[in-house]
């Protein structure tokens, strides 16, 4: 089942003034029987049914952190697609489960046949992505992916996993890929996540019953620290207060907490020249040792940190400076294509 929210053939555009106008298409359907989110930009809606001649040679594929919520990386799917002079389609996939599916749809498909077993774990995110490259995605297509937080963990799983995949180049945001819950971040949170997250839902139910500008309200004042918030942001922090949304990012963070622990050195050997890692400074889910570590394990790795002071939470703020530097990043593989 797919829904196309925007209609068939129509396009939500950005905010006049705000910057040129950009094909956004964004579409709700069922991977593994979950409800799924995807954002596509460019003119290629159906990558499988696009003429070999007008078929692009390179899809950027970003793969979210959690929340997992597609609509975070609105801004950021824009801006690196015109910073790629719309040459090649950007598209991003939501974690199964984290987007409020629109009416009539459910969070999971009605159907007798189960495709996969924990579907909203961890493990069944990894082949969430995969289940969607193999039915929307050539098989020959050649690959950018772009891991964002615990999506970099699930594109080095990918990686490993599906080594048909034509991958040039995964960049790793941010990347909460080892030691989660020996984290500063982790250490404060693991305990509401694995023993106490069962409270939260009462609360969230509750607040979801209030008028929608006052969520909208209680967001901006949630995110009143910084400078220029992003709108979409804003717009797609409402879908939390479902309590379905919520329990599905709460679960598959328990179990980020206790399955991300040994760096998979193996992978990233493996891979090292198709890998770009980009740390930050003062980053609470994957601190500065990790890095230092990673580098000195990896000399000769493409393994950077942050110099812009730019958040774990890129999106929130800071989606246009990012798109900027990865398409920088990227000049040697797309000059030779």
């Amino acid at each position: 089942m797919t829904t196309d929210m925007l209609g068939a053939g129509a396009a939500e555009s950005t905010r006049p003034g705000s910057e040129e106008q950009v094909p956004l298409y964004e579409e709700f359907i069922y991977c593994c029987g979950a409800a799924t989110q995807v954002l596509k930009c460019g003119p290629w809606k159906d990558l499988l049914e696009t003429e070999s001649k007008t078929l692009p040679r390179l899809l950027f594929l970003i793969i979210p952190g959690n929340p997992g919520l597609a609509g975070y990386y609105r801004t950021f799917v824009r801006a690196l697609y015109r910073g790629l002079n719309r040459r090649y389609p950007v598209w991003v996939v939501s974690h199964a489960g984290h987007c409020k599916p629109p009416n009539g749809m459910g969070m999971t498909e009605d159907t007798d046949i189960k495709e996969l077993e924990d579907v909203f774990g961890l493990h069944g995110q990894i082949e969430h992505k995969l289940d969607f490259l193999r039915k929307n995605v050539p098989k020959d297509m050649k690959l950018v992916l772009i891991g964002h937080s615990i999506g970099c963990y699930i594109t080095l799983e990918m990686m490993k996993r599906a080594s048909e995949l034509q991958v040039l180049r995964s960049v790793l945001l941010f990347p909460t890929i080892e030691r989660m819950a020996q984290s500063p971040q982790g250490k404060l949170l693991t305990p509401v996540l694995c023993k106490l997250r069962y409270i939260l839902y009462m609360p969230v139910y509750l607040l979801s019953f209030l008028p929608e500008r006052v969520k909208t309200s209680m967001v901006r004042f949630v995110l009143r620290g910084l400078k220029c918030p992003d709108e979409a942001s804003i717009v797609t922090s409402l879908n939390l207060f479902s309590v379905d949304c919520v329990a599905n990012v709460l679960y598959m963070a328990s179990q980020e907490m206790m399955k991300v622990v040994e760096r998979d050195s193996t992978t990233i050997k493996q891979n090292l020249k198709k890998l770009i890692f980009y740390y930050g400074v003062a980053d609470n889910w994957c601190p500065q040792q990790y890095f230092e570590e990673l580098k000195m394990d990896f000399p000769d790795g493409d393994i950077r940190l942050c110099e812009e002071g730019i958040r774990h939470a890129f999106v929130l703020d800071a989606s246009r400076e990012v798109a900027a530097m990865i398409t920088d990043w990227l000049q040697d593989i797309l000059t030779r294509l």
